[in-house]
């Protein structure tokens, strides 16, 4: 994962965090976080690199609509990065 941007590491937690969403359902959580919009000239590009990486898959719902899934790969990568994170905030006030 340390080869992402923070948006791409964003939107594998949302699609982790969701059942199969789409690509206006993640795109909706996102604005809902950032605040701001979202562009789909920014949001299906990432989604597609995250494909590319094998962190996630796409699938499709209709002709028009797809999903997006974790892989195992991407699973792996969210623990461990999860697993960084946490050695770091342990002692931290953060969590206290």
């Amino acid at each position: 994962m340390h080869d992402l941007t923070g948006f791409q590491r964003d939107l594998l937690y949302v699609i982790v965090g969701q059942d199969q969403p789409h690509g206006l359902a993640i795109k909706a959580e996102l604005e809902d976080y950032y605040d701001q919009e979202i562009h789909h000239g920014r949001l299906y590009p990432n989604l597609d690199d995250l494909v590319n990486k094998g962190l996630v898959e796409k699938g499709e719902l209709d002709r028009r609509t797809n999903y997006y899934a974790e892989t195992q790969r991407g699973h792996r990568e969210l623990e461990a990065r999860r697993d960084w994170e946490q050695q770091y905030l342990e002692d931290s006030e953060i969590l206290a």
